[in-house]
């Protein structure tokens, strides 16, 4: 197989973007099937509409869930990611409600070479908008990434 993309590819200060989802009922839904996560706060409208919020919030996790998806299906990180390592300064600043679309900033923040010149570490931050491009979450997000090596050619 040819490796077809490179973490050397990416420059630090680069942004991408994904498309855009609609957070739906199915998603609240089938996100605390998968999980266990029936917290009122998701799944019971009536102590919902008397919290702070009003209305039903989508998971926090999901939420994470739904940007590393985004970001997949945008593909521009090709092949070239080798591993995830974990991500670091997550933070929720906005909830997300049941009808609210959201869509990812992705700027490279981030690079470091291994011991091994063919593998590097980046730092992605992962920057969740909502429709009215207020940020949702953010976190920086750490991957291994397969490099062209010392004297390979660009």
């Amino acid at each position: 197989m040819t490796q077809q993309k490179y973490g050397d590819d990416f420059k630090v200060g680069e942004v991408y973007g994904t498309p855009r989802i609609t957070v739906t009922e199915a998603h609240v839904v089938n996100w605390a099937g998968l999980t266990g996560d029936y917290y009122p706060l998701h799944m019971d409208q009536v102590y919902a509409e008397k919290t702070q919020f009003g209305e039903r919030l989508a998971h926090g996790p999901m939420i994470f869930a739904l940007a590393v998806g985004l970001v997949a299906q945008a593909g521009f990180g090709g092949d070239s990611v080798i591993a995830w390592l974990g991500i670091n300064n997550l933070r929720m600043t906005l909830p997300v409600k049941i009808g609210d679309t959201i869509n990812v900033r992705v700027e490279i923040k981030e690079q470091k070479t291994t011991s091994n010149p063919k593998k590097g570490v980046q730092t992605w931050l992962y920057t969740v908008l909502n429709q009215h491009g207020e940020t949702v979450m953010s976190f920086d997000y750490l991957m291994m990434f397969h490099l062209r090596g010392e004297g390979a050619a660009s």
